[in-house]
């Protein structure tokens, strides 16, 4: 299986109605077993263990889950608008896949389903007085399986939809696609280099953003017609028919290009997986919004830069240089540290200018940073913490708090290069 393919199983194993169903089905099974156990008891246990109590449990849980589900599905809705309008609407994507939200609504779900499957057979005598017994066990499981699930969702209930929970959730999405680039800069392929004049192009097959990108299937390809190929757009890249996503050199593109094609995998929004620029954005783009003037939450901005150190601290990790390069006949370009650095801190430098404890908390992050990584770190961080103090100086009026920046920018200039100690 390649990994688009794994890929599209990850997304779609990521969807509500996945472990709904999943849970439904097990739930049906589950309520029937106990037909074929039956003829396996002892004739005398179900008056032993009061098994004939079983209809009305299974009545209690019919009503009740059904009850249970319609509001945690309410709650999920409001939680959801919360992190759209106090957060970013495309941080909702992370909120939507949450497991313990998916395991909660399919644990309720699939209750309701075993409770009146469970009813229905036992209104046409399926079961029997011995079925009865497997029935009672299974639906005591199920009794304690709902109350620890109602536990979890009720101090879930406390975190969902939060800015900082759903912060959180963007700083993890963006820190593993940034350790997994990280570790691979080129994507398991080799570095790009210049394009021959032979080499033809690839257009895509429509408009939008790049999702992901089945490289290793790019590099079947061109190992089958012992040829080479040059990524030009790679996940998260915006691509119209008329610009070349990639160059094909010694394939023949009569009987490949659709195959190449296939392995950019093309919609209309970007996706957290292999763009560790989306997840960089999205923090940004929160802090962004917590610094307007209907919202005035300097906190959730100064909060977002703690998270951005974390983030590009992941990119100061050592790599070894001579790891294998599994894919050698694709080529891929490594991301730009400096675009990060734009992405990241930009937006919260712009937004915040006015603001001098934003300005504080930004010129000691990119004073750490400044120390914390190889000489294109301290390139960056002293670039930015200019511009930061230049849209400062420009917003400020107080003229002490401008001189507290300068100090910080001048710090950050004379720090040198390596870890801090």
């Amino acid at each position: 299986m390649t990994s688009r393919w794994l890929w599209l199983l990850s997304q779609l194993t990521r969807r509500m109605w996945f472990r709904a169903s999943l849970f439904s089905i097990l739930a049906v099974g589950t309520a029937l077993v106990a037909i074929v156990l039956g003829p396996y008891i002892p004739s005398d246990l179900p008056t032993k263990i009061g098994a004939d109590a079983v209809d009305n449990i299974l009545g209690i849980i019919a009503s009740s889950m059904l009850a249970v589900t319609t509001f945690s599905l309410s709650t999920m809705v409001s939680a959801y608008s919360a992190a759209t309008s106090n957060v970013t609407p495309r941080a909702t994507r992370l909120v939507m896949e949450d497991s313990t939200t998916q395991n909660v609504l399919a644990t309720f779900i699939g209750s309701f389903l075993y409770s009146l499957v469970g009813i229905i057979a036992l209104s046409t005598g399926a079961y029997g007085s011995t079925g009865r017994v497997v029935l009672f066990l299974v639906t005591a499981g199920v009794i304690v399986l709902i109350v620890v699930t109602l536990l979890r969702w009720i101090d879930h209930l406390s975190r969902l939809g939060r800015v900082t929970e759903t912060t959180e959730r963007v700083e993890k999405a963006a820190s593993e696609a940034m350790r997994m680039r990280c570790k691979r800069p080129h994507m398991g392929g080799r570095a790009m280099t210049a394009i021959p004049k032979a080499a033809r192009p690839i257009y895509a097959s429509r408009i939008g953003y790049v999702q992901h990108l089945d490289i290793g299937q790019l590099s079947h390809i061109a190992e089958e017609g012992e040829g080479v190929i040059f990524v030009r757009s790679t996940p998260g890249a915006f691509v119209v028919p008329t610009d070349p996503i990639a160059w094909a050199n010694g394939l023949d593109l009569d009987e490949q290009e659709s195959e190449i094609r296939a392995c950019f995998t093309i919609d209309d929004i970007r996706s957290f997986d292999q763009d560790p620029r989306f997840g960089t954005s999205v923090l940004a783009e929160i802090a962004s919004r917590a610094l307007s003037p209907g919202i005035n939450d300097p906190g959730t901005a100064i909060d977002v830069i703690g998270r951005a150190v974390r983030i590009l601290a992941i990119w100061a990790e050592p790599v070894d240089p001579e790891q294998d390069i599994p894919f050698p006949r694709v080529h891929v370009s490594a991301i730009d540290l400096g675009e990060i650095f734009d992405d990241l801190f930009t937006p919260i430098a712009r937004d915040g200018a006015g603001i001098v404890e934003v300005g504080i908390r930004l010129q000691k992050a990119l004073k750490a940073l400044s120390r914390l990584g190889p000489s294109n770190f301290t390139e960056n961080a002293v670039r930015h913490s200019r511009l930061a103090l230049e849209r400062a100086e420009a917003s400020l009026t107080l003229q002490q708090d401008i001189d507290v920046l300068r100090r910080l920018s001048e710090d950050v200039e004379c720090t040198q290069v390596g870890p801090a100690t």
